[in-house]
């Protein structure tokens, strides 16, 4: 890929990031990328391959989120937050990214395990559902979790999926709520998702907001399997910051249990329950 065409891509996000009200910084600093890689006297792509992730950031100025959103463009030619502002977000073709996974095998774990994310995947990888539903060997397996691990910078100890810098379930869950009571009230943007949206409208509301120095974007989940539940106007998918790569959580109305009826994060649900022990009693 061509400096000019990443430049380009940068500069998309930056307009679409503006138009959706995001943070003002978080636009600047899309559009300086953009400036800096389109006059670089040298191909990028050329610069990452001698000098990797710290030479892309000595020669554009860039961070270390911006740097691997360029190794991204140079390595694989798409953008995963570029399809998810224009509405173009895809849960089975971001399943076939992962190395020993198929579009037949990515259909499955989708419809029939409701996977969305890599973050599912990993889940599903570790408590034995993916080797369940697919017959996958250990040596498939391992390989498959060794790239979840590199690719959302997890390590893994005593039994349970550890990341650095994660944010606490009260954090997501409060991003959770502003996202729902403003799109409630109307005061978000709206987008037109390209899947499971034949007429084209723009009905799905994204949210940009930060928390400290990590920045959001929140969206109803717009899946086939969100579609065939009734979910669409429930599940919420959160994207942030997560040190070496953008990570992902989904926030639903639990169905079960003491927490019944209360939104809680996938996959965390006893720190769910801990958080709303902590709150006082109504």
């Amino acid at each position: 890929m061509q400096n000019t065409e990443i430049a380009r891509r940068l500069e998309e996000v930056a307009d679409l990031l503006e138009a959706q009200r995001a943070n003002p910084f978080r636009v600047r600093a899309y559009r300086h990328a953009a400036a800096e890689v389109r006059y670089l006297p040298a191909a990028l792509e050329e610069i990452w391959q001698e000098r990797g992730e710290e030479g892309l950031r000595k020669l554009t100025g860039v961070g270390e989120r911006l740097a691997t959103a360029l190794k991204t463009l140079i390595t694989t030619g798409r953008l995963p937050m570029l399809d998810r502002l224009r509405g173009e977000a895809d849960a089975l073709e971001l399943l076939e990214s992962v190395p020993g996974i198929g579009r037949s095998l990515a259909e499955r774990l989708h419809h029939e395990l409701g996977i969305d994310s890599l973050e599912d995947l990993e889940a599903a990888a570790h408590d034995g559902r993916l080797s369940d539903l697919a017959g996958i060997g250990k040596k498939k397996l391992a390989g498959i979790i060794d790239t979840l691990a590199t690719r959302l910078g997890r390590v893994r100890r005593a039994g349970q999926i550890h990341t650095a810098g994660e944010p606490s379930v009260d954090e997501l869950l409060d991003v959770d709520r502003e996202y729902r009571d403003k799109a409630a009230a109307g005061e978000l943007p709206l987008i037109a998702p390209r899947r499971f949206n034949p007429t084209g409208e723009a009905w799905l509301p994204i949210l940009h907001t930060h928390r400290g120095e990590r920045d959001y974007t929140a969206l109803y989940s717009n899946t086939a399997h969100a579609h065939q539940l009734g979910e669409t106007h429930n599940w919420v998918i959160l994207y942030y910051d997560g040190g070496l790569d953008e990570r992902q959580a989904t926030v639903i109305t639990s169905q079960r249990g003491c927490l019944h009826g209360k939104r809680i994060v996938r996959g965390r649900e006893t720190e769910c329950e801990q958080h709303y022990q902590r709150l006082p009693a109504s």
